[in-house]
């Protein structure tokens, strides 16, 4: 797989969680396929349970300010407009989330209406803003593997892509996240892109071992592919010692 056909494969497949039910804190969570992708977003939704945001899938929580509550006006304001924002975003409004999540950031900058900020912007082409939105989110939450991760997709498939920071990224993700399949199957998409090989499939196997069937056919490919490069190597070998 070359950057090229990364590069024009790469695109968003959004995982994040429904509406939460404010009252009885209970949340749903779902998968839509936007278009077909190779890297994959995820989207952090409000949590209203005392002062914690929840990651999607993770257990991590931290609080938006060392002392806010719940109860304090301003904070209310922002945990509401976060929870319109993620209505806006599953009705498909993606100008009007973005809009709601930057209200939310305005009147409390935390790591979740950046994050989701972040989502907005991607979905808008708009991928300097997403990188930006992200950097900051992954200041304010740095243990986000999710966060890493949706920022390496944005790293490639920027106009101009930076195929190594979205490896420093994905890794750091992985060290964060070591049994999330995704994250490995898109370490090991963006190492074979740029030309390691025997590192890709380490990735691809991980990734296989962890559910991720498809990364099957990537193993078979990759490995074809190191074992041309090894008769090559041989080949000339043999030609220079002649």
């Amino acid at each position: 797989m070359t950057l090229q056909s990364l590069l024009q494969t790469t695109r968003g497949l959004i995982r994040h969680n429904a509406a939460l039910n404010a009252a009885s804190g209970r949340q749903s969570i779902y998968r839509r396929t936007l278009v077909t992708s190779l890297l994959h977003l995820k989207m952090v939704p409000p949590k209203s349970l005392g002062s914690s945001w929840v990651f999607t899938k993770r257990r991590w929580a931290t609080s938006v300010t060392p002392h806010s509550t719940a109860s304090d006006p301003a904070e209310a304001e922002a945990l509401r407009c976060l929870e319109l924002g993620t209505a806006k975003l599953e009705e498909g409004d993606v100008q009007g989330a973005k809009l709601l999540y930057q209200r939310s950031a305005e009147i409390s900058r935390n790591a979740s209406s950046l994050f989701n900020l972040g989502v907005t912007h991607y979905h808008l082409k708009e991928y300097d803003e997403a990188i930006e939105a992200w950097k900051e989110s992954i200041a304010l939450q740095p243990s986000s593997a999710d966060a890493h991760t949706n920022l390496a997709s944005a790293y490639i498939i920027s106009p101009v892509s930076r195929p190594d920071l979205a490896l420093y990224h994905l890794q750091i993700a992985s060290s964060l996240s070591p049994e999330d399949p995704e994250i490995a199957f898109n370490l090991a998409a963006v190492l074979e892109a740029t030309g390691r090989l025997e590192d890709a499939l380490i990735q691809y196997k991980r990734s296989k071992e962890f559910g991720v069937e498809r990364a099957a056919v990537h193993i078979r490919n990759v490995s074809a592919k190191i074992l041309g490069q090894r008769l090559k190597a041989a080949e000339d070998a043999e030609k220079s010692d002649s």
